[in-house]
């Protein structure tokens, strides 16, 4: 393989929420960040992974060492932060440790919350974004749909995804043990996004008062609102739904707090410092962290919600092992995959499939040729011996040339599909790949 794989990010597991929050990528709708990536020296394809609990760069690159470093000076500089500092919470896997991250990240056996649903529709976002940007190429074109088709198989081979759970429902479990029953407590949901959808479906049925939902978009928090035959407020009277509030959930886009210490001041003396609890799901927080120096103010964040989810991977642990052996078969048959890109595997294989075709040819016409004598069945073997290698040898030396060049990768795939070579192309998911790869490499080429 002429490119190296590489993975550069941090998640719930190396870094705190309030460093998760100052690298997000939520402006790149138009992947404007992920082409910048890509056109850093040295890398050849990428794209991002951006949810609430990792932000990861995955590249392929002419070598993974000295790409490294380039690229974390580019998150620094995106975030504006002291790439030095923040290297102390990135993790950096490279080669087969880059391919086994990814196809748990999209199994999700290595989310806070394993066995949720999110992530997977998550990176396919990512994955179309860079695409849609020519970011990628035959590597992570086949990288991801791997990817898929593993988390498809960790899905429907294991229960790790029975009774499918999600941080939406942690928090709405968190809240539970923290005031027991909920029925009677008036809740209030900032947020009317997909998180906030699913905290209401988890909520449903378990409070006797009607939910109140605030959003930016009115139009947004009326519609799920009804849903939930609830109430909806718009921005403007965030304060009046905190007075009324027992138990918010917020998860919101916002880049910056949309609930602040001084306002949630004079929220406590118009509620006469009756308690209220704040689960803020959302990076970046929602909630100023400041807010816990008010009295009679409960605030957890989305880090606070481990012990609940510890809870839940205890029934999921053995389900689990059974989802990490499905990955590493996955990586196993990538990396044989990858290997073959080298263009050596690709001409052996081209030759032997040529030559079997002309003697199983010769075999079946061998009736016909009973009557030839040894000379002659000689002069066959050597005119059809030689008609082989001259219809591959423009092929095979082209496969030599371009195995070299900067686009090796994508002609060396290509051959091997043409040509279908054994044990280089078999795949049982290739039907299900073959028009999301051809859209990929059509909007690649050139």
């Amino acid at each position: 393989m002429n490119s190296e794989i590489l993975v550069i990010g941090l998640n719930h597991s190396t870094a705190p929420v309030q460093i998760r929050e100052k690298i997000t990528f939520p402006g790149d709708e138009e992947g404007r960040v992920t082409r910048s990536f890509a056109d850093l020296d040295g890398v050849v394809e990428a794209m991002i992974l951006s949810t609430c609990n990792r932000a990861e760069i995955l590249v392929t690159a002419e070598e993974a060492a000295g790409s490294t470093d380039a690229l974390i000076q580019a998150i620094g500089s995106i975030h504006g932060l002291d790439p030095k500092a923040l290297s102390d919470f990135l993790y950096v896997k490279e080669g087969e440790a880059a391919i086994r991250h990814v196809f748990r990240v999209a199994a999700s056996l290595d989310s806070m919350v394993v066995g949720e649903p999110q992530i997977l529709g998550q990176v396919k976002e990512g994955y179309r974004r860079a695409s849609n940007v020519n970011a990628t190429g035959p590597i992570l074109n086949r990288l991801m749909h791997r990817a898929f088709f593993t988390a498809k198989r960790v899905r429907s081979e294991t229960g790790v995804g029975t009774a499918a759970v999600s941080v939406a429902y942690v928090a709405v479990e968190l809240a539970k043990k923290i005031l027991g029953e909920l029925k009677d407590k008036a809740v209030l949901l900032i947020g009317a996004g997909e998180m906030a959808e699913l905290a209401a479906t988890h909520l449903a049925g378990q409070v006797e008062r009607p939910i109140v939902v605030i959003n930016r978009t009115l139009e947004s928090a009326c519609n799920l609102a009804r849903s939930l035959s609830g109430a909806a407020l718009s921005m403007e009277q965030l304060e009046e739904g905190l007075v009324a509030a027992d138990v918010v959930i917020t998860s919101t886009g916002s880049c910056e707090p949309v609930i602040r210490k001084d306002q949630l001041k004079n929220v406590m003396r118009r509620r006469r410092f009756r308690p209220i609890f704040l689960i803020d799901i959302a990076i970046p927080r929602d909630v100023e962290a400041a807010v816990n120096d008010v009295d009679g103010v409960y605030l957890y964040n989305i880090d606070d919600l481990q012990a609940v989810v510890e809870e839940n991977l205890g029934e999921r642990r053995e389900e689990a092992l059974r989802g990490e052996r499905i990955v590493e078969e996955e990586v196993v048959k990538f990396v044989n995959w990858a290997t073959s890109l080298d263009s050596t595997p690709t001409i052996v294989a081209l030759k032997e499939k040529l030559e079997a075709i002309r003697t199983s040819e010769l075999a079946r016409m061998n009736g016909k040729l009973a009557a030839l004598g040894t000379a002659e069945r000689e002069a066959v073997e050597m005119i059809t011996r030689s008609i082989i290698n001259k219809i591959a040898h423009d092929p095979i030396a082209y496969l030599k040339r371009a195995g070299a060049g900067a686009k090796g990768n994508l002609y060396l795939d290509i051959a091997q599909r043409l040509f279908k070579l054994d044990g280089l192309t078999t795949d049982p998911t290739a039907g299900e790949e073959e028009s999301l790869e051809d859209e990929a490499h059509n909007r690649n080429k050139g």
